[in-house]
């Protein structure tokens, strides 16, 4: 969640599983040929802003036949360009329609905005909006600081749920087994000298955010990142979101973080909350 610019090869990937095949655990009543289409939509992204139809073949897994009858449909759909000179492929901006539609239909979205605006004008720090995807958060809403110096971070920006304080956050108010099975499917590693990424480590954190209502992360993603966070329960109590303070470790100690914001995501993650 980062308030302060950060290094390239600092960034986490965008999804670990991008592009892969879920064949394996698609079910009768998978629709392969729907799985493919992501498939293909999902091989593009930073690293691979455009594609010819063989890096689309060879990043999807499949032949050249195939590629191309699903770049040329989702080209005639609307939700890839082909260049007429290079034969290129990129996305178009009708794939944000998916996310347009997810956030003007969500309830937490709609439940938590006037909250998250407050929260924004109280703090005048950034503060976000996140839900966990399997072993990721996502950021689903936003609202930035004067502060900002620039970031990577926008809405769809996906995160590691073991090192950021959202995640951490939402990790402490389910069971704990539950909470360390997500551990254990995470590709654990250190994106900077103080990510906390070993196995018993992160099960004191989540104890300790499951304690105290709150979690924090310092520059565990991006180097001088600090941010802390509070879950947002469902009717059943389990978390369905967390509410965060980004800001600077510049301007702010870890005890400044703590003390300055605690009780504020605290307060607006339980007015979100639905228990």
């Amino acid at each position: 969640m980062s308030l302060t610019e950060p290094r390239a090869d600092e960034a986490p990937a965008a999804r670990p599983d991008a592009g892969k095949s879920t064949r394996d655990k698609g079910g009768a009543l998978m629709v392969n040929s729907v799985e493919k289409a992501f498939r293909v939509l999902y091989a593009f992204g930073r690293q691979h802003q455009t594609l010819n139809l063989s890096q689309v073949a060879a990043e999807t897994g499949m032949d050249l036949s195939a590629a191309q009858r699903f770049t040329h449909t989702l080209t005639r759909l609307g939700y890839l360009h082909k260049d007429a000179e290079t034969k290129r492929f990129e996305l178009t901006a009708k794939t944000l329609d998916l996310g347009y539609h997810f956030i003007r239909g969500s309830r937490l979205v709609d439940r938590a905005m006037p909250y998250l605006m407050h929260l924004s004008k109280e703090t005048e720090e950034t503060v976000n909006l996140t839900m966990r995807d399997a072993t990721e958060i996502i950021f689903v809403s936003r609202f930035l600081s004067r502060h900002v110096l620039n970031t990577d971070v926008i809405i769809g920006t996906r995160m590691p749920a073991y090192c950021t304080a959202p995640g951490i956050a939402m990790l402490s108010r389910l069971p704990e087994d539950e909470a360390m099975a997500v551990i254990d499917a995470s590709d654990l590693k250190a994106y900077t000298p103080s990510t906390t990424w070993q196995r018993e480590a992160l099960r004191e954190k989540i104890r300790q955010a499951a304690a105290q209502g709150y979690a924090t992360a310092f520059e565990e993603v991006y180097l001088g990142d600090a941010s802390i966070a509070a879950p947002i329960l469902d009717h059943r109590g389990r978390p369905e979101g967390a509410v965060n303070v980004a800001v600077s470790c510049s301007r702010y100690s870890r005890d400044d973080v703590v003390t300055r914001f605690s009780a504020l995501v605290i307060a607006a993650a339980h007015a979100v909350s639905r228990v």
